[in-house]
């Protein structure tokens, strides 16, 4: 592979490195491999081991910072893909995304929220980040996230 076309390089080109794995906050682990397929815990939008903002989506979160907490939840699992399979240019294909956002009654934008996760990908590995996404809104999230993103992706 082309080391510019590596995906640690394309997140060099948008500013951006993948954090360390964040430590599990309950009895699971952050990625888990079966075949050639790679499934992430949800990630939060952690940064430093620190939750880059807490709230609802809608209420006390703007959803521009929703978006940002998006980004920063697929960096972080993407983080645990690597720390699982030892080097992203492994990943043949991002599969699906699943994206949960603590939304007020009232917000509907889950969808462009998802965006922050979805468009770092695609920048990250181009068609291959192209994937099936779910984007839901609840209530709540662990520590009062806004956000928490899960990644399924098929490896070599």
């Amino acid at each position: 592979m082309d080391p510019q076309t590596r995906p640690e390089s394309r997140l060099a080109e948008l500013g951006l490195e993948l954090p360390d794995v964040a430590t599990p906050l309950a009895a699971y682990l952050p990625a888990a491999r079966t075949g050639n397929l790679v499934f992430t815990a949800g990630q939060l939008p952690l940064r430093m081991g620190e939750l880059i903002t807490t709230g609802v989506v809608g209420s006390a979160v703007n959803p521009d910072e929703a978006v940002l907490c998006a980004q920063q939840s697929a960096l972080n699992a993407l983080a645990a893909v690597k720390a699982e399979v030892g080097d992203l240019s492994s990943v043949r294909r991002v599969v699906k995304v699943t994206v949960y956002v603590a939304s007020a009654p009232h917000f509907t934008g889950q969808a462009q929220v998802a965006n922050g996760a979805s468009e770092l990908l695609g920048d990250v590995f181009g068609d291959a980040g192209r994937h099936a996404r779910s984007a839901v809104g609840v209530a709540a999230l662990p520590l009062d996230a806004p956000v928490e993103v899960e990644l399924l992706v098929e490896v070599a």
